[in-house]
Formats: C-alpha cells, sequence, structure tokens
C-alpha cells in the first residue's frame, strides 16, 4: 500500500493507494470499531463490476454488507435520491456506530457522503472511488452534497470520511471518456501548485492514457498529496483550499446550462480551466504562451476548449450568480498566473467575462 495522511487531528484519516486494495479494505475496516452492518452506496454501473468483490473483503473481515443501489448519472445527484438511500438506511437498522461504504465514481461518493453525514447526525464513512476522477479529487477532503436546479453541489457538507481506499486496478473497466475526464483534474493540480506534475502529463501522455500502471500510482499519488496537503491547512475552504476550485466556477455553470447531461464534470472543468485562464490572459495576469500550453493539455487529453453554438454565453454568467462561491453578487474566479501559481479574483467586469465566452476559440 503505498499510503497518505490528511492530517486533521482527531479527525484524520489514511488514503491508501495499491493495485488491488480492495482485497484488504475489510481488514482496514476492523480497527474503527464499527458494528457488524455496513451499508455499501453503488451504482447501477459500479456494482455488478465490483459489489461481490468489495462485499466479500468486507464480509470477511465478519462484517455483513446490505448494498442500496441508485441510478448512475449526474442528473440523479439530488435531494430525492438522498431520501431515498436514508431511507434504506432505516429499513437495514444502521445506528451512530453503523457505517457507509461508498462503492463507484464522484456521484456516489458525493451522495452517500452526504447521506452519512446527516443519518442521525452523522454515522462513519467509507470512500472507494472507482473512477479517476474521484480517486485524485472528489473522494479527498470530505465535500459531500447534491445538487439544485440553481446550481451544483448547492446542498451539502463538510464531512471527512474514515478511510479513503483507492484500488488502481478499478480503472481497469473506465470508459476512456471517463478516464480522460479525470485527467482533468489532474491538469488542475500541475496548474495550480505542480509544474512537475504538469511536465510529467504531457510527457507521458500515451502512457497515461494506456494504463501503464506506475504512471497511474503516479498521478494519482501526486494529485492525493497535493489535495491532502491542501485541505490539512484549510479543510473548510476559508482560504487556501478556494485554490482547488480552479476551472470550477465556469465548469460549474456550463455543467448548470445543460441540465448535467451533456458533460461529464471533468469535461466541465477542462473548458472552464480554460475559460479561466483566458480570462487571466485578458486581465494580463498570465504571461504570454501560457494560455497555449494550457489549451493544448486539455486538447491532448481529448477534453473541450469551446462551448456549444446553442449556449448562450450570458446564460453560462447568470449560472455563476448561483455559484456557491460568489460572495455578494461577486463571482469568484481563481486564475492562473503560471504553471504551477494562481491567484484568486473576485469582482470581474462581467462585460470582460461575456467577451471571453463569446469570443471565437
Amino acid at each position: 500500500m503505498n499510503n497518505l495522511t490528511v492530517n486533521l487531528g482527531e479527525r484524520s484519516y489514511e488514503i491508501a493507494i495499491a493495485n488491488g486494495a480492495i482485497d484488504s479494505l475489510g481488514e482496514s475496516l476492523l480497527s474503527f470499531g464499527f458494528n457488524k452492518k455496513i451499508a455499501l452506496v453503488s451504482n447501477t454501473t459500479v456494482f455488478p463490476l465490483y459489489g461481490a468483490h468489495v462485499t466479500e473483503s468486507i464480509e470477511k473481515a465478519g462484517f455483513k454488507v446490505f448494498p442500496i443501489i441508485v441510478p448512475d448519472a449526474e442528473e440523479h445527484k439530488d435531494l430525492r435520491h438522498v431520501e431515498i438511500v436514508l431511507g434504506e438506511m432505516f429499513k437495514i437498522g444502521l445506528d451512530r456506530k453503523s457505517a457507509l461504504v461508498a462503492l463507484g465514481g464522484g456521484v456516489v461518493g458525493d451522495l452517500a457522503g452526504f447521506a452519512a453525514s446527516i443519518y442521525m447526525r452523522g454515522i462513519g464513512f467509507i470512500q472507494v472511488p472507482t473512477t479517476l476522477l474521484s480517486q485524485v479529487d472528489s473522494s479527498v477532503g470530505g465535500k459531500t452534497g447534491v445538487n439544485h436546479p440553481v446550481g451544483k453541489n448547492m446542498i451539502g457538507t463538510f464531512y471527512q470520511p474514515r478511510f479513503v481506499c483507492i484500488d488502481i486496478d478499478t480503472l481497469r473497466t473506465l470508459p476512456g471518456r471517463e478516464l480522460n475526464a479525470g485527467i482533468a483534474e489532474v491538469i488542475k493540480y500541475g496548474i495550480i501548485q505542480d509544474p512537475e506534475l504538469f511536465t510529467y502529463l504531457k510527457d507521458n501522455r500515451e502512457k497515461i492514457l494506456s494504463q501503464d500502471s506506475a504512471a497511474l500510482r503516479h498521478i494519482i499519488h501526486t494529485s492525493c498529496r497535493i489535495k491532502a496537503d491542501i485541505v490539512s491547512k484549510d479543510e473548510r475552504e476559508s482560504g487556501l483550499r478556494e485554490i482547488l476550485n480552479y476551472g470550477h466556477t465556469a465548469g460549474h455553470a456550463l455543467e448548470t446550462v445543460t441540465q448535467y447531461k451533456k458533460y461529464l464534470h471533468g469535461e466541465a472543468v477542462a473548458w472552464g480551466m480554460y475559460v479561466e485562464a483566458r480570462i487571466a490572459e485578458a486581465l494580463s495576469l498570465l504571461p504570454l504562451g501560457i494560455l497555449d500550453e494550457i489549451k493544448a493539455l486539455i486538447e491532448g487529453y481529448a477534453l473541450p476548449v469551446s462551448m456549444p453554438k446553442d449556449i448562450a454565453p450570458v446564460s453560462v454568467i447568470e449560472a455563476m450568480n448561483y455559484d456557491k462561491k460568489t460572495v455578494a453578487g461577486a463571482i469568484k474566479f481563481v486564475l492562473p498566473t503560471g504553471i504551477g501559481s494562481v491567484k484568486i479574483l473576485k469582482g470581474i467586469e462581467k462585460e470582460l467575462i461575456l467577451s471571453v465566452l463569446s469570443a471565437e476559440i
């Protein structure tokens, strides 16, 4: 196991990263003092692939697993499905010493984590992420929540998992589009803090896309290390952690206006990173040539840099106004100032944002 620690005092937890990590999941749960009932929340795509494996691992350690299966799509990450999950948890008879395991991508992790955080005011929560995006980003840091028609992740909590089990082998069944969407968040880490990671992504594209085990382990470990360090210093996004939102102000708005049906989260973030880099260049924050480097890396992983012609730029700006990072009507952006550095700005003229969104790319 290649372990990292998110240092949060009494709420610190380990991130285990390895091929075959699921095999020892049950053994890992023994140290937490959970009672024998474990709810396993997964979706209709992931559970048939890994549900039996995870169940076997947990039950070998003496627990009893109760599956709760939800539909597979961002559009189902809502309060209605939280209520469905909570209802099943009550039927199972979970108590405050019980635990919930989230098996799947970011949608499952966010929804299940939110349910765990509000069930009896909080029960144990374990992340077993099975997509690259959830392994490098959403499974770490304790953000949970669901979408609302007004905006993405507008309803949620900060609720840290007790343990994160990242099994690199689960990526073998991941569709290529999903793998690329996960790379978007890895690119983000390179731009906000790690030029070496940015270069690694450029130089090792073929290895990563062909799922070379060592290359995947490197980008997952590096991404989790960066996020764990940031979260350890700023758990509730009062300062430093805000840099993790690079690409998300514009990206979340795009997801909202397309009703979470057209883009995977990572695809929207990739587009958002390019838009926000263009805003940075328009404000003379980004040195010449860097925008082209960012665009080339995003496109190199078959990720979008342009918006469909049938989407009105003004509608994207309207969606930004409802972003949870917006304060007193001022839209907040994380803008790159180079590869490895960013600056947080709010109150940027909406005319400038509109001109960037309207311009031909």
